[in-house]
């Protein structure tokens, strides 16, 4: 089955990591960021909450933490919102689950440098140890791993590569400028809800003729990265857990993927974080162009 996914804007996170995690607190923190000229006030309200955010864990659990942020903007009437949901990594020290509210910034200039101050709450965890135990490749019109990019063109396919050091689950999600979260894998046909691999395998996915050893071919959900816009901005979750878990509730959608709203993806994702002190996520970011 193919499926064409139109105005797609995801967010990243990078950096997948396998964690102990302590009880969840409550963590806030602010940073005044100034500006090099060539910075856009958009870039320096990302940087300034990154570097809040890095705060705050540094303030609750220690100062050895580095930060990925997710941003997702919509663009309406000419009005730009910004939505922040960030998640972090850290060598030792703490995680970033859950922004709460929104953060607030003040803009001011010293001096004709931009200065822009970030307050931000959210919940958070203490990290005892970290481990990379997964890799993850965005592939285009190819399923080697030669085929890795960033750049779309609209028509182009899109495929995932996957290969895990232990043995475990794996979902894929998307996140369009609609607030709609959508399930890229596990693909419609499945019945039980999740995903199961084995350790040391190479996979592709979204490519029936690389069903083999998990699915049959027909069983397969492929994609088309498609666009309205001159150029617009992807991103693509992946969630792996030696752990068992079940994909979110969601709905079927002509056309495309199974979707949610995306609050309530977001609700799904921290709870299982939260629960799951292995649950990794790695957010890869795709630009697409007509």
């Amino acid at each position: 089955m193919r499926h064409y996914i139109f105005v797609m804007i995801l967010m990243f996170l990078g950096v997948a990591t396998t964690s102990y995690a302590q009880r969840t607190r409550k963590v806030h923190g602010e940073y005044i960021y100034h500006a090099p000229e060539n910075v856009s006030l958009e870039q320096a309200k990302k940087t300034a909450l990154s570097r809040a955010q890095i705060q705050a864990l540094g303030d609750e659990f220690g100062t050895v933490v580095a930060q990925h942020n997710a941003t997702l903007m919509n663009n309406t009437n000419g009005s730009t919102q910004t939505d922040f949901t960030s998640l972090s990594s850290s060598d030792v020290k703490g995680e970033w689950l859950e922004t709460i509210g929104e953060p607030k910034y003040e803009i001011s200039y010293e001096q004709g440098m931009l200065v822009v101050k970030c307050s931000v709450s959210g919940k958070a965890r203490e990290l005892v140890a970290t481990q990379n135990s997964f890799v993850a490749k965005i592939l285009r019109n190819g399923t080697e791993d030669r085929f890795e990019s960033d750049n779309f063109k609209s028509g182009d396919d899109l495929y995932l590569s996957y290969q895990s050091s232990t043995k475990g689950y794996v979902a894929v999600y998307l996140i369009d400028d609609s607030k709609n979260a959508y399930c890229l894998l596990p693909y419609q046909s499945s019945q039980d809800g999740k995903v199961r691999v084995d350790a040391n395998t190479r996979y592709v996915f979204f490519n029936s003729k690389m069903a083999a050893p998990l699915f049959q071919p027909a069983d397969v959900d492929e994609y088309n990265m498609t666009c309205e816009k001159a150029a617009e901005t992807n991103y693509i979750y992946v969630i792996s857990s030696p752990n068992p878990f079940i994909k979110a509730i969601d709905n079927a959608v002509a056309g495309l993927p199974r979707e949610l709203k995306y609050e309530d993806f977001q609700k799904w994702l921290t709870k299982n974080r939260t629960a799951d002190k292995d649950m990794q996520v790695e957010i890869k970011t795709i630009s697409v162009k007509k």
